[in-house]
């Protein structure tokens, strides 16, 4: 691996509770793999023998309806680990996993992971971790389909791809609009209404761009109760 590699493995949750030496013994004779847009990881039904890191792209999983339809149940970004809770399982993947954009992916062998816990057994602390977190983005993503509008949905969503807190942002749309749609809850056509009505919060969107003329505005609209 290299050192840019390292670093993206150390920032993740769980190996950063494992540690540099055990993280090591686990992934120093194992290489990414270079997954192309569209590229499927796994398969609902595939046998959950492993769980992936996220070193460089986006990942989402799904599940498909009998229509055909598919329900984007999560996306991850570089630096996230997902399919932890279905390897501990010991059964099938519960949804089907595949890269929105370029993405570089280093899969982790479940029989070794489940080894070394073995021999450590305090690492199940780290794992427990990582799935409490994958539980409060869930509960976070619930909240926002009931509380928030879907102008608010967007923004929030917007809001998580800058590092500032106040004056204006540009954000690169990380996948395709429709994708970031499902993501929220909403079809393609009342994404788009939705968007507009972003436009008097000084949004504006241009291709795969989007321009925030405050990033403290923009913040406050979507802190305000949509009760009635």
């Amino acid at each position: 691996m290299t050192a840019d590699e390292w670093s993206v493995l150390m920032r993740a949750p769980l190996f950063k509770a494992m540690g540099l030496e055990i993280t090591r013994s686990l992934v120093q004779t194992r290489s990414t793999r270079a997954y192309a847009r569209g590229e499927r990881i796994f398969q609902q039904g595939d046998p959950a023998d492993a769980l992936f890191l996220i070193i460089e792209g986006c990942v989402k999983l799904y599940r498909e309806r009998e229509s055909g339809e598919q329900v984007v149940v999560a996306i991850f970004a570089a630096g996230e680990t997902f399919a932890e809770a279905a390897m501990f399982l010991s059964g099938d993947y519960p949804a089907s996993a595949e890269a929105v954009s370029p993405s570089r992916i280093l899969r982790i062998d479940g029989n070794a992971l489940r080894h070394t816990i073995l021999q450590q057994p305090q690492l199940a602390f780290a794992m427990l971790a990582a799935a409490s977190l994958h539980l409060k983005h869930l509960l976070e993503q619930i909240e926002q389909l009931k509380v928030q509008s879907a102008p608010q949905r967007i923004a929030i969503f917007l809001l998580k791809q800058v590092s500032v807190t106040s004056g204006p942002a540009d954000v690169a749309l990380p996948y395709e609009k429709a994708l970031i749609a499902n993501r929220l809850g909403m079809k393609p056509e009342s994404f788009s209404r939705a968007f507009a009505k972003l436009r008097e919060f000084g949004v504006i969107v241009e291709r795969d761009s989007v321009h925030i003329r405050d990033v403290a505005r923009l913040t406050k609209f979507t802190a305000v109760s949509n009760d009635t």
